[in-house]
């Protein structure tokens, strides 16, 4: 069995997709109850409490650890989990980390989530790491004013960065959670292109159909927006790299390529596939 936590986001509902396509028992944990692929396991959980996933994974041969943004501010210790996991059996385990770890490795979040990745490799479990950069699917923030009003409005329209399409990082995933040869692999994940936000507008118009028009928003504006669902400083880490993305953060890795046989799906594949959240 594998256990795929965050298991109802953008990133855990393919990669349970995937798994159960390839006749995997997976148990799929979120906050909430959601629906599920048949023959799916659900259990709803909140990692801030690791005790509540002690019966999950007993008897599973494999995890995957999803940390929602504000978790590091709660009054937990995702370390826990890994020991958890260690304690009950489990032989392999997939972190998503992020690429800040590496590029920019100062602040809260980043300092713990590089932690979390020690303890991983020091658990005596089969390890793979996953470092993606930015979502494609952050654009779904812009859902309800593009279907509302044809409007696009993010800061900094005219800078770019390699965003990646969260389905590439699931199937990353499902590979990582199968196949002895990612065992110790720490994969920086980044999509085929650097694409900036007026760009992204534009692919998001043309899988639609019809105009969409961009607004730009100044960084006080953005930080307001972005504080109604993060944490300040993850919205003040996010702001920092999307207006001066560093070399690192704007060179295309080659892992995706290199786990799949196959390029990054585009941010205009991702949009095309989406677009009914935009209609």
């Amino acid at each position: 069995m594998i256990v795929v936590t965050g298991a109802t986001g953008n990133i855990g509902r393919p990669l349970t997709q995937a798994l159960a396509e390839k006749g995997q028992q997976v148990t799929a944990v979120s906050r909430r109850a959601a629906a599920v692929p048949d023959g799916v396991r659900h259990v709803v959980a909140d990692l801030a409490e690791p005790a509540g996933l002690e019966s999950v994974l007993t008897g599973a041969k494999a995890l995957f650890l999803l940390l929602s943004g504000d978790l590091h501010a709660a009054e937990a210790n995702p370390a826990d989990i890994i020991g958890m996991a260690a304690d009950s059996g489990v032989r392999r385990a997939v972190l998503l980390s992020s690429q800040g770890v590496s590029t920019r490795p100062f602040g809260t979040t980043r300092i713990a989530m590089r932690a979390l990745e020690d303890t991983l490799r020091e658990s005596g479990l089969d390890w793979a790491i996953l470092r993606p950069g930015g979502f494609a699917s952050n654009a779904l923030w812009w859902a309800e004013s593009v279907r509302t009003r044809q409007v696009v409005a993010a800061p900094f329209g005219d800078v770019g960065t390699p965003i990646i399409d969260p389905a590439d990082i699931a199937e990353v995933a499902a590979a990582c959670l199968l196949d002895d040869r990612h065992t110790g692999g720490v994969y920086e994940l980044t999509g085929p292109e650097v694409i900036t936000p007026r760009q992204q507008t534009e692919a998001i118009a043309a899988a639609l159909g019809s105009p969409v028009r961009f607004h730009e928003l100044t960084r006080e504006e953005a930080k307001a927006g972005m504080i109604q669902s993060m944490p300040a400083e993850l919205a003040d880490d996010t702001l920092d790299i999307i207006s001066s993305p560093n070399p690192a953060e704007l060179a295309i890795s080659p892992d995706v390529q290199r786990v799949l046989g196959r390029a990054p799906r585009t941010f205009a594949d991702w949009a095309t596939r989406n677009i009914a959240a935009f209609r």
